[in-house]
């Protein structure tokens, strides 16, 4: 990667938690005796921010809670894993420390909250890497859009040419090529499915190991 520049991903990049996310749908609507049509909804959540698949739990099964609280209680559940025991993904923190001997300027754009990115990075000791953190919870968007990429773009005061975007996610990375940055595909098994296509839209891809 030769860029001086860089927005990291979090969840399935720096992180090992897209099996506890992949779960999490099923995991909470079994606490609420939902126990049919699970799989089907697991590829519809896959672009989703927590709202957006609280929102879809609520319309979809009629549960009797708000977006919102169906939100929190998600959140909860989440919140314990981010504190106690999500690993970071071997290798990551010495690639971190190369860019940052390099002079590589980075952040961390993340569909997940923002204070749960800040816990989970503070207990796993590489927040200090990055200059801020991004949520697309706290933007209003997610990553079907470019808005998340190009405000950190903004705030670093580059170009998306001169940023890599290091990401995991087939959508996230089809965002990413569209809007011109620079794109570094970090292999996850939950991208199983789809990494013949990203290993073609990226312009290098990585495996942390």
């Amino acid at each position: 990667m030769h860029k001086p520049f860089a927005i990291f991903d979090m969840d399935g990049t720096l992180i090992d938690s897209m099996q506890l996310w992949r779960s999490l749908g099923q995991e909470y609507l079994e606490s609420k005796g939902i126990t049919e049509g699970l799989e089907s909804i697991r590829e519809e959540m896959r672009p989703l921010t927590m709202s957006e698949s609280a929102a879809l739990f609520v319309a979809r099964f009629g549960l009797l809670v708000s977006p919102q609280a169906a939100a929190d209680e998600m959140n909860h559940i989440m919140d314990a894993h981010y504190r106690k025991d999500i690993p970071l993904k071997p290798g990551v923190r010495e690639h971190l420390e190369r860019l940052r001997q390099a002079g590589v300027r980075m952040c961390v754009a993340s569909a997940t909250a923002q204070h749960l990115m800040e816990v989970c990075l503070q207990r796993l000791g590489v927040l200090s890497y990055f200059e801020f953190v991004l949520s697309c919870e706290s933007m209003g968007t997610s990553k079907r859009e470019p808005d998340i990429y190009l405000e950190a773009a903004s705030r670093l005061g580059t170009l998306p040419s001169e940023m890599a975007v290091y990401e995991d996610a087939l959508y996230a990375i089809e965002t990413a090529k569209k809007a011109n940055f620079y794109v570094v595909a970090v292999y996850d098994t939950e991208e199983d499915d789809h990494w013949d296509q990203i290993c073609r839209l990226a312009d290098e891809t990585i495996t942390f190991h």
